[in-house]
């Protein structure tokens, strides 16, 4: 993976979402000449194709020829064809205005997912942040009751969001119980 695209996870996409669901890097797609073409990431969720592209400015806009220069918006034109959705972030962007990068991913999902689902599946998402933070510094197993105590969340809610974080496999089971879970382990692997 490209540093540009690194630096998008880390100052961008996981910052926003703190997860990688759905969010494919270097995407392989055929163009119209049956040639590759590579996304710098594909999100592809439901109806949802969401080209990211993060553009260098050596590389998409002082150091082109206008062959290449025509080709870029040739090859954008298709992708919207084709039913993509494209955003794209200068390199600058991403590395000193992250916030602002986030606020446009969040915008477009907003406007896609912005149903009170939505909302209830974001707030998910920072609870989940929250647990796993908060996880580490316990310094032992999690159990539910100290993620009801500490997030003042219901115990009905925070069995939905810890059965989510382990098909997600963000906690494991801690012990050998079978029947019965009493506490939760951070996967490390998976941060």
């Amino acid at each position: 993976m490209s540093h540009e695209g690194k630096l998008f996870l880390q100052k961008i996409w996981w910052p926003a979402f703190s997860q990688f669901d759905h969010l494919h890097p270097e995407y392989e797609l055929l163009d119209f000449r049956d040639g590759k073409r590579y996304l710098d990431f594909a999100y592809l969720r439901d109806s949802i194709r969401l080209a990211i592209e993060i553009d260098g400015f050596n590389t998409h806009a002082a150091g082109v020829s206008r062959w290449q220069f025509s080709d870029q918006l040739v090859r954008q034109n298709h992708l919207v064809i084709d039913g993509w959705q494209v955003l794209r972030f200068s390199y600058d962007d991403v590395k000193d205005k992250p916030r602002m990068c986030i606020q446009v991913l969040q915008q477009f999902f907003g406007a896609r997912f912005g149903s009170a689902e939505a909302a209830e599946i974001n707030a998910d998402l920072i609870l989940e942040a929250e647990i796993l933070k908060y996880a580490l510094q316990l310094g032992r197993p999690v159990r539910p009751i100290d993620i009801e105590r500490y997030l003042h969340i219901g115990q009905k809610r925070t069995m939905k969001i810890i059965q989510t974080m382990l098909t997600s496999n963000r906690l494991v089971k801690h012990g050998k119980g079978e029947h019965r879970v009493r506490c939760y382990s951070v996967n490390r692997d998976k941060l």
